[in-house]
């Protein structure tokens, strides 16, 4: 697949405001007199490091909103971009993208250096810097990323991720409807996308008391541990009074992440509504025997 491309037309703009439109395109993933040697395609290096699903995302904590520079408006395209100046949240559901080698270690529009194995990603409007949490609502995953760049620019994309951020979220293999969620101040006051210690009651993530027989509601099915303890904390976390118990069974290479069990039906697609409402999550109604 071709990883989605970004610019970042920050560094570009303030190295000549009147250069002609062709070198204007070219310009545009950053200025650097030291950038590294051009690659002609993107996507994944050939050896990628180990162990990136086990990545951490990206910790959200207040910073100042730039003023000026990446956060001015800009074209690209011949499109006006005007970014937000104020610390307000932003929900959106389009398609996401990643960027990967070919911008590897040039300058972000924020001027820090591109790093694909960082939980990073690119938006057109959100302010400079922020955090954003993006979901894949196919596989249930989410991450935590920061913004630190400009783009997509392509017509129905909402954010571009880093490698590490696309691969956590299961979408390296094209472009792929996610939601996004901007991360407010008084949000990552909150705790807004922090991982929390699960009280002392609860389950130890991975290792539920009981397979006990029911209906359960199936979250989300993962081929890798990691992504369904992640599922599972998550649930426990933030939907603590919507479900008693979250419980990850390992069957057919494949972690299945369950909340229950229900005594009836009745009981079941209630509390599937409560998820949906509020965590967004669309569960599968199952029965153990």
């Amino acid at each position: 697949m071709s990883a989605g491309r970004r610019r970042s037309p920050g560094p570009a703009l303030r190295c000549n405001s009147t250069i002609a439109p062709l070198l204007l395109a070219l310009l545009l993933a950053g200025c650097a007199s030291r950038a590294p040697a051009p690659v002609d395609r993107d996507g994944p290096e050939a050896k990628p490091p180990p162990g990136l699903e086990r990545v951490p995302d990206a910790e959200p904590r207040v910073e100042p909103l730039r003023r000026g520079g990446p956060n001015k408006p800009y074209e690209v395209f011949g499109r006006r971009y005007v970014p937000m100046t104020a610390d307000a949240p932003l929900s959106e559901t389009g398609l996401a993208s990643w960027y990967g080698r070919k911008f590897h270690g040039r300058p972000t529009a924020s001027g820090e250096i591109y790093d694909m194995y960082a939980m990073t990603a690119a938006h057109k409007t959100m302010p400079i810097p922020s955090y954003a949490r993006v979901r894949n609502p196919a596989n249930g995953r989410e991450v935590v990323v920061r913004i630190n760049d400009r783009g997509p620019f392509a017509d129905g994309r909402v954010i571009d991720l880093s490698y590490t951020a696309a691969l956590r979220l299961g979408v390296l293999r094209g472009v792929t409807p996610v939601q996004v969620q901007r991360l407010t101040h008084d949000d990552i006051r909150a705790g807004a996308g922090v991982a929390r210690a699960l009280p002392p009651d609860d389950p130890a993530p991975g290792e539920p008391a009981l397979a006990s027989p029911g209906l359960w509601l199936q979250l989300g099915a993962f081929r890798d541990r990691d992504g369904a303890l992640w599922l599972q904390q998550r649930v426990l976390r933030d939907a603590s009074g919507t479900v008693s118990q979250v419980a990850v069974f390992e069957e057919d290479a494949l972690y299945r992440v369950q909340a229950g069990p229900y005594a009836t039906r009745a009981e079941a697609l209630d509390a599937t509504e409560r998820l949906r409402r509020h965590l967004g999550i669309s569960a599968l109604l199952v029965e153990r025997r």
